[in-house]
């Protein structure tokens, strides 16, 4: 599961915009007016989405009437300029058409995708995954570490005729665990120097090393104090990573599957160049608002 669930990790998705507003009033309550025109429980719920980043940080008993004033001076602002023809300006005429383009893209996400993954489908996800990862195991650890093999092979001597490895281990460790009685605690695979892991893995619990290892830190001897099979994570812990790897994989396919219809011609061959070598390099953007 440790793959699987470090690849959940690397795959959150930005899904700004696309969220319902988790609000159950009713959306076409008129809740103010600005120069006779109706200001909406939905209008209210769009602005508290969209500028979700600033009226995030007010509290939310005050989120209302932060969305509120923001709307009025939004609407106030959009009106002047309105009055003084800034609508009809060609620089403003193609950012709305973007603008209206890129709610459709989102409007389509949220219809085709995060509203096609259920409860059921991240669960059967999350047991597929689970169900695919090989038992692993991990050991818990102490070491000694020292400068010298000489030092090393004299602790191990010592450990031979009875000495106690915590006691040790405070008493001579060189690493930052040395306080600690050389406890590393829990570990599997790939957590350690390759000589390191190896040499701990290769240990009955209740076994020391009979020879230093030697890693790049130094020459160390190792205790291991326990083997247990590593548990994957509970559902609840990474349902939401596996709910975003779902919406990344589900948007990319849809993408995909649009961009084998489009055809797109580029005039500029330097810009033709460096957009085939993004296309075939990087994965599709994610969904924003």
């Amino acid at each position: 599961m440790r793959g699987a669930v470090a690849g959940l990790a690397v795959a959150s998705m930005t899904l700004a915009g696309t969220l319902p507003s988790a609000m159950a009033q009713d959306q076409d309550e008129v809740l103010a007016t600005l120069n006779g025109e109706p200001i909406t429980r939905r209008d209210l719920d769009m602005t508290l989405n969209d500028l979700q980043d600033q009226l995030g940080q007010v509290p939310e008993e005050g989120r209302d009437a932060a969305a509120l004033t923001a709307l009025v001076d939004i609407r106030a602002l959009a009106r002047r300029a309105q009055e003084e023809g800034l609508d009809e300006t060609e620089d403003f005429k193609s950012r709305l058409e973007f603008l209206r383009q890129r709610a459709l893209h989102n409007a389509y996400f949220k219809a085709e995708v995060l509203d096609k993954i259920t409860d059921e489908d991240v669960r059967a996800r999350y047991d597929k995954e689970v169900a695919a990862t090989p038992p692993e195991n991990e050991v818990r650890a102490r070491h000694i570490l020292v400068e010298t093999e000489d030092e090393a092979k004299a602790i191990i001597a010592e450990l031979d005729k009875g000495a106690d490895f915590e006691t040790l281990a405070k008493e001579k460790s060189t690493g930052p665990s040395g306080p600690a009685g050389g406890d590393l605690g829990y570990f599997s695979r790939g957590r350690m120097v390759p000589e390191f892991e190896e040499a701990a893995f290769a240990l009955d619990v209740g076994a020391y090393t009979e020879e230093p290892v030697q890693t790049q830190f130094g020459w160390h001897v190792i205790k291991v104090e326990d083997k247990r099979a590593v548990q994957p994570p509970a559902f609840a812990e990474v349902e939401n990573q596996i709910r975003s790897v779902m919406l990344r994989e589900r948007y990319f396919d849809l993408l995909n599957s649009l961009r084998d219809e489009a055809k797109v011609e580029v005039s500029d061959p330097a810009l033709k160049d460096a957009y085939d070598k993004a296309m075939s390099a990087q994965q599709p953007p994610q969904p924003q608002q």
